[in-house]
Formats: C-alpha cells, structure tokens, sequence
C-alpha cells in the first residue's frame, strides 16, 4: 500500500504543475492582452492632429492640380471642335464655323460646330459637359470680335449674332474671310482659365491660337494666353 501511494504521488504533482503553468500562462495573457488592446486618447489626439497638418499642407497642390486638368480638358475639346469644323468643311465643301458662348446667369460654356450662315442656336452644346466640368469651374474666353477678327481679350461673353465670336473655315479648310470680305487676321484666340472672383481670370490658362492663313493651329498657357 505504501509502495502504491509513492507510485501515485509523482502523477498528481504532475498535474498540479501543469494547472499552475496553465493558470499563470492566462494570467499573463490576459494582462498583455489589456496594456496593447487600444490607442489611449492622447495617442489619439496627435493622430487626429497629423492627419489635419497633412491635408493641409496638401489641399492647396491638389486643388491647383485638379483645376489644371480641368482647363486641359477643356481646351483639349476646343482644339477638337476646331478641328473637327476643318474636316467637316473639306468633307462637304461648304465653309464651316465654330461659335463660343458664355450664359451669364448660369456661368454654363458652350460651343457650336455650324455651318457658315447658320445661327448656331439649334448647335449649342455645353463644353467639357461629358467631361465632368461644372459651370463656373472653367472660364471661357476668345479675342474674337467678329468672325475671324481679333479684338482685345474678353471673357465669359454671351453669343451675339451682330459681333459673334466665330472662327470660320472655308471649303479648303483654311481661314474663310472677314464678313465685310477683308482678308482674315491671324493669331485667333480661344482661352480657357481657372477663374477667380468677378468672372475674372487667374494665372492658369491654356488657350488654342489659329495663327496662320491655312488654319495651322498651336496650343499655349499661362501667360502665353493673354
């Protein structure tokens, strides 16, 4: 009998041993488990605080970027209207023009692709309206002040039959004559620009100048658009 209790002994310290090693490892768990379970509110607070210093500093590049693409895109749609005027005018063998508007109350730019002699009101068509451009985000502006004359820089201008804002190509799909039937002028603008107060233009242009005879084109920026 005092043999089988020595054999019994040493499998019941066993097990104690185990339950002990078991228990503590729990307790240790447990405490690691609260001291990494969370951000404490000062962790947080500065978190908070990078987070604001970053956007930030950040806005103002990003605005500027999206503003930028937004006149790329929109004179991208220009340069292809006017080219587009070219080919319809080869195409056919009739004189086409292009027209630029501005609606002063709603800040909407538009653009009509119309044959010489037709008004283009049945033509209009919003610019950069598939391309996701709002009205009052671009703002237009031509130094047309007659068909295929230069005037003096003008920006967002309504449609006006008796002074339109046109460029006309002829059968040829070069620069068709003045409407008084004077040789066309050169160095036709069409500009597009980030706006600021007062329908007034900032620094960032991007503008397509018709500057020859033959209706070579040419795209510029900035200052390069004044």
């Amino acid at each position: 009998m005092e043999n089988l209790s020595l054999k019994l002994h040493p499998g019941n310290w066993n097990r104690n041993s185990k339950q002990r090693y078991l228990v503590n490892r729990l307790r240790y768990a447990s405490r690691y488990t609260r001291h990494d379970a969370g951000f404490s509110l000062l962790e947080l607070i500065a978190v908070v605080l990078m987070i604001g210093i970053l956007g930030a500093i950040a806005a103002p590049g990003w605005l500027a970027f999206v503003n930028r693409q937004r006149v790329n895109k929109a004179n991208d749609a220009v340069i292809a209207a006017l080219q587009e005027a070219q080919r319809e005018a080869k195409k056919k063998k009739l004189s086409y023009s292009v027209s630029f508007t501005t609606d002063i109350t709603t800040k909407v730019t538009q653009i009509a692709i119309h044959p010489k002699g037709s008004t283009p009101n049945s033509f209009w068509r919003d610019l950069g309206g598939d391309l996701g451009i709002q009205p009052g985000q671009v703002l237009l502006g031509t130094n047309l002040s007659e068909v295929n004359t230069v005037s003096s820089l003008t920006y967002a201008s309504s449609f006006n039959s008796s002074a339109p804002q046109t460029i006309t190509f002829d059968y040829m799909g070069i620069l068709a004559p003045k409407t008084n039937n004077n040789a066309p002028d050169t160095g036709l603008k069409v500009v597009l620009a980030v706006p600021q107060g007062n329908n007034s233009a900032s620094n960032v242009k991007r503008c397509v100048i018709v500057d020859t005879l033959i209706g070579g084109m040419r795209t510029a920026k900035d200052s390069q658009c004044n």
